[in-house]
């Protein structure tokens, strides 16, 4: 009698984008498809979809870019190795270009996320790093911000920072299944 396990294999996704504002909403497009074909709990999309915005916007506004990032293959999805560089504007403000098309010198951010065995989401976003290490602040009730990581504090069951040589990481990790089980009461 033969025995056979059956075992979920984590599966993630990594991508470059342009160092801006206009590859959030690219990220978000695209974590949001990736997540909806993995059939991840709509509220879980949701708390990923604005944990992935505020740690690019954070990226975007505060850090620097990484330098140039390598040309691969558009159309890459799950279980990459390397990132998918996609459109958006460069951080000198003209449109960015495609791998191959004179445009991977300007550097960029590399976002992942990766769905775990365990059930846990998690969600990275790395940079060429700033002034400051990222930390949540108190902005004032009349503040136009600075209240990003104070989110992602509250959305996700754990996040933090990792530095190396050049770049640092700012990641967070969410329960993908725990978390549809409590808000649905099942």
């Amino acid at each position: 009698m033969a025995l056979m396990v059956a075992r979920e294999v984590p599966t993630s996704s990594t991508m470059a984008v342009p160092h801006g504002p206009a590859s959030v909403g690219v990220a978000r497009r695209r974590l949001r498809r990736d997540l909806g074909d993995r059939e991840i709990p709509e509220p879980v999309i949701d708390d990923a979809v604005l944990i992935l915005s505020e740690l690019l916007s954070n990226a975007c506004r505060y850090a620097r870019p990484l330098g140039p990032l390598p040309a691969l293959d558009r159309g890459a999805r799950a279980g990459v190795v390397g990132p998918l560089l996609v459109g958006g504007r460069s951080r000198t403000g003209g449109p960015a270009t495609a791998p191959g098309e004179g445009g991977e010198d300007a550097g960029g951010v590399l976002v992942r996320w990766q769905m775990h065995a365990d059930g846990v989401l998690t969600l990275e976003v790395t940079d060429g790093g700033a002034q400051t290490r990222p930390s949540p602040s108190s902005p004032s009730l009349t503040s136009h911000g600075g209240r990003g990581l104070s989110i992602v504090d509250q959305l996700a069951s754990d996040w933090g920072v990792r530095d190396a040589p050049g770049e640092v990481t700012v990641w967070a990790a969410l329960p993908a299944r725990a978390r549809h089980a409590r808000r649905t009461g099942g």
